[in-house]
């Protein structure tokens, strides 16, 4: 077996072969054990144990391990350029790859605001020393400020593969209307943060009554509902492509799934913590906790709205895991709760907070659980292979694309252990930050090798 130092970029000299592994590949339906080679950044072959011939190849043993395609995050804030004291492309691209991601997608809420490719170029230019693939995801209006678009095809042209307002929702109809139609014509999604602002202002958590036992001013999900609803209806006016961003609550997923029914191009993203955790963990004994660790936006919901939201990822509305990673320096989340910033940490946890919670309490396919990490967001983007339902019988090319391990795919892998146990201790972060509610959980399935491009940029022995 291959024996990778962590954190370490390997060069491979043209091929590796991957042994033994369950390999997971949803594109293809397959969850079977098989080996896998890669060479020269592609996938070259997919067969049964043993069938492969590959001489002179490196060989990686993964026996035990499932090797799927690479993790794709939809919803990262790497915070640069700007305000790096939180989080830099380097320090937040090394903790991307020990979670298993191979990309990532970086929201445009920097100082300066990436509202144009000079500033879509900087963030994927080597001087960042990016450890996985950056994808940006570009400020759908200047400044993101809701009034005028940015240039949409030049910022396609500089590599953005999305447009977002992000924190600042674009509420405006006719603004957004503007946006769906332009993006329509590139060819890339808009992402709506779903949020009616006039209904949050000064809000700190999910309205209900435990916001009202501690004095907090809540979010009543009304406020992403009605918004989602709105774009939903500016979609089929457009014909755009409407990604909704950190979905949270019931209605809002309903809305998802109906939009779905009628043939409306409208995906949805779920964090790890909104279908882990619920507005009542802020308390604890009946006594408020006030823990700004457990403050982000969208907030925590009620409980019927994290069990809803599974629901969706069982049913299929839900397109993908994303985390939000959204890193924060300790001097700004040891503030007072209504003080604090929104936002928690998330790329090293997401993998196995989808199999503890998902996976092991309610029943999700480990096929499922990789879809909604590779092949689901890979698709959002417009770098994944062709959906089922859009083949029509045709047989598809995997050239070139992300999130399947089909012959002639970019050779991004993420091999994990599905069934490991393990602390998390968010000391020991790669992040720069360590703001995050699930500092010290066990937690089950620990990624173990992330290949880029059929180099491996993080992984060891288990």
């Amino acid at each position: 077996m291959a024996n990778h130092s962590e954190n370490q970029s390997v060069e491979i000299g043209g091929s590796l072969l991957i042994r033994n592994g369950r390999v997971i590949d949803p594109a293809q339906n397959l969850d079977a054990e098989r080996d896998v080679l890669l060479r020269d950044g592609l996938v070259a072959e997919i067969a049964e144990p043993g069938k492969i011939t590959a001489v002179g190849a490196e060989v990686y043993d993964a026996r035990g391990l499932v090797v799927s395609p690479g993790f794709i995050d939809l919803h990262v804030h790497l915070r640069e350029p700007g305000q790096t004291y939180k989080e830099s492309i380097m320090s937040g691209t090394a903790a991307a790859a020990a979670g298993g991601f191979t990309a990532v997608c970086a929201m445009p809420n920097t100082t300066p605001v990436n509202d144009s490719p000079e500033w879509t170029e900087f963030m994927q230019a080597p001087a960042r020393q990016a450890m996985v693939q950056v994808y940006p995801i570009a400020a759908a209006t200047l400044g993101s400020n809701g009034h005028q678009l940015t240039n949409y095809a030049e910022l396609k042209r500089a590599g953005a593969v999305g447009v977002t307002d992000d924190g600042h929702p674009i509420l405006d109809d006719g603004v957004m209307q503007k946006a769906l139609k332009l993006a329509a014509e590139v060819g890339f999604p808009v992402i709506q943060h779903a949020e009616d602002t006039g209904m949050t202002a000064k809000a700190q958590m999910n309205a209900g009554p435990l916001a009202f036992r501690l004095g907090l001013r809540g979010m009543p999900t009304d406020a992403e509902a009605r918004v989602v609803e709105r774009d939903i209806r500016l979609v089929e006016k457009t014909g755009g492509h409407l990604h909704v961003a950190h979905l949270s609550a019931r209605r809002s997923l309903e809305a998802v799934r109906e939009a779905k029914k009628r043939g409306l191009h409208v995906t949805c993203e779920v964090t790890p913590h909104h279908f882990t955790l619920i507005d009542e963990d802020l308390e604890k004994d009946g006594i408020g906790t006030y823990d700004t660790r457990l403050k982000m936006n969208p907030p925590l919901r009620s409980r019927e709205d994290r069990d809803a939201l599974i629901a969706g990822i069982l049913d299929g509305t839900v397109d993908a895991i994303a985390t939000d990673h959204a890193p924060h320096a300790a001097h700004e989340k040891s503030l007072e709760f209504d003080r604090a910033p929104f936002g928690i940490i998330g790329l090293e946890t997401s993998l196995a907070l989808a199999i503890t919670e998902l996976h092991n309490k309610h029943n999700v396919p480990l096929l499922r659980i990789v879809e909604l990490l590779s092949t689901g967001p890979a698709r959002v983007i417009g770098l994944g292979p062709v959906s089922a339902d859009k083949r029509k019988g045709s047989r598809e090319s995997a050239t070139g694309v992300r999130g399947t391990l089909a012959q002639g795919a970019i050779a991004d892998v993420t091999i994990f252990h599905p069934t490991a146990k393990w602390n998390y201790h968010a000391e020991q972060s790669r992040s720069k930050s360590r703001n995050t509610p699930f500092d010290g959980w066990q937690l089950t399935g620990k990624p173990v090798a992330t290949i880029i491009g059929g180099q491996v940029v993080y992984g060891g022995r288990h």
